[in-house]
């Protein structure tokens, strides 16, 4: 099980400040990130959760008015955070579209050391409007040559990871021998892209690489993790959707000589958690008017590129008219995917449309006791539709606290989640080799 971090929750709700779980420590810098973070952190811990998941975005989102979405940078984070806890992993976002491959690698590697084995890297090719233009460039790149880069990018970097032996420090301080040049190599690698010579000037981290996860469910984001991904975060509004997209990439990454159980996938759910069914809806509801319409119109229109949503009535049913070809557009398109199969099936109004991406934002939200959660969940991992949830509490920390204390104990007791842990590496957690 794995935890998402955003600054306050994955709720997009405008007003969410007014919620009684949503704590106003958020809002006081580093000071709030390390009262929140030690608090929240060590709880997930205390819940045995495999993973922390910190998302991020490379401009400043919409709605800055009212949300708490200024988050900091997730390396620099997960070094400070490391020190709070001691078991639990933690998955950082970074770009392969705004960043370079030897500074990355030497990152993530100088992480691996730091939280003594516990970091993976979620690789993003960067689809967010007005990234660019923070990075010098009139356009955002078109989605194929963001993942062509990627391409490029993760094979420089694994080069770069795979560069000292694990061996190559002796350490011998009777005949002052640091290390032995003869196992650590330059990559000379010399891609469309990429030329690094290397060697990392870092040695080899406890894990060898960090756990490598990815996002993408479009067709190239499904080839890239089918070779690379050894965690696939999806996002899915039902089962129905789920259980064919963990077939579809089990079998694909088989095609390419791996085993089934070296590539996890790890779709998101947001639970809205009552003492009944009833009560938790009336919590959903209570949240859900708290949200901004024209918040959730710009950031719909942000994941589909930019598109002019600013015509569309509230209160209309929405068609397919209504939508971009998802093929057409150079944002998230597996997440355009997502929206406009929701919108064939139920032709719900704007205003629906947007209550249910307010919430996790496309992935999989379901309001009712814990009871219900753990069935659920306990149903999704029977049915072939997941390895391992990635929790998205829509607000923090009161959400996240609710599911460890009524949902986690529930799964324990019916064998599908540890009670402690056994592992001490992210990878030993995800049952992954070390390459």
């Amino acid at each position: 099980m794995a935890a998402d971090q955003r600054s306050s929750g994955s709720h997009w709700s405008s007003r969410r400040s007014r919620s009684p779980l949503w704590s106003s420590r958020i809002r006081r810098g580093f000071q709030g990130f390390q009262l929140l973070g030690v608090h929240g952190y060590q709880g997930r811990e205390a819940g045995c959760f495999d993973s922390v998941f910190l998302a991020d975005s490379l401009a400043l989102g919409e709605g800055i008015r009212h949300v708490a979405g200024a988050g900091l940078e997730p390396i620099t984070a997960v070094a400070a955070l490391a020190r709070a806890t001691s078991r639990i992993g933690f998955i950082a976002t970074a770009s392969t579209t705004y960043s370079e491959p030897f500074n990355l690698a030497r990152q993530f590697a100088s992480l691996d050391h730091i939280t003594g084995g516990r970091v993976g890297w979620n690789i993003v090719t960067s689809w967010v409007q007005g990234a660019n233009q923070n990075f010098g460039l009139d356009q955002q790149p078109p989605h194929a040559e963001r993942y062509a880069r990627a391409h490029d990018f993760l094979e420089a970097t694994s080069k770069l990871w795979d560069s000292w032996a694990d061996d190559a420090i002796i350490d011998d301080a009777q005949t002052g021998r640091f290390a032995d040049p003869d196992r650590i190599r330059p990559i000379g690698h010399a891609g469309p892209f990429y030329k690094v010579a290397g060697p990392l000037n870092i040695a080899r981290g406890p894990q060898g690489r960090p756990v490598l996860v990815q996002a993408g469910s479009s067709p190239a984001g499904k080839a890239f993790a089918a070779r690379y991904a050894e965690a696939v975060f999806t996002a899915h509004l039902d089962k129905e959707t789920a259980v064919p997209f963990y077939a579809e990439l089990k079998a694909a990454a088989r095609q390419r000589g791996r085993r089934d159980d070296q590539i996890v996938i790890l779709p998101g759910i947001s639970p809205v958690i009552g003492s009944g069914d009833e009560e938790a809806q009336r919590n959903w509801r209570e949240l859900n008017a708290l949200t901004d319409p024209e918040v959730g119109r710009a950031r719909l229109s942000n994941r589909f590129g930019g598109f002019d949503f600013s015509h569309l009535d509230l209160d209309t049913p929405l068609s397919l008219d209504d939508f971009p070809d998802p093929a057409t557009v150079q944002a998230a398109q597996s997440r355009a995917v997502v929206i406009t199969g929701l919108v064939a099936r139920e032709r719900p109004t704007l205003r629906e449309l947007l209550h249910k991406l307010a919430g996790a934002r496309g992935h999989f939200t379901l309001a009712g006791s814990p009871e219900r959660i753990a069935d659920t969940i306990e149903d999704w991992f029977v049915s072939g539709a997941a390895d391992v949830f990635n929790v998205m509490p829509p607000v923090l920390p009161g959400h996240l606290d609710d599911f460890v204390e009524h949902v986690v104990p529930l799964l324990q007791r019916k064998g599908l989640f540890r009670r402690g842990y056994e592992t001490q590496t992210l990878r030993a957690h995800y049952g992954l080799d070390r390459p």
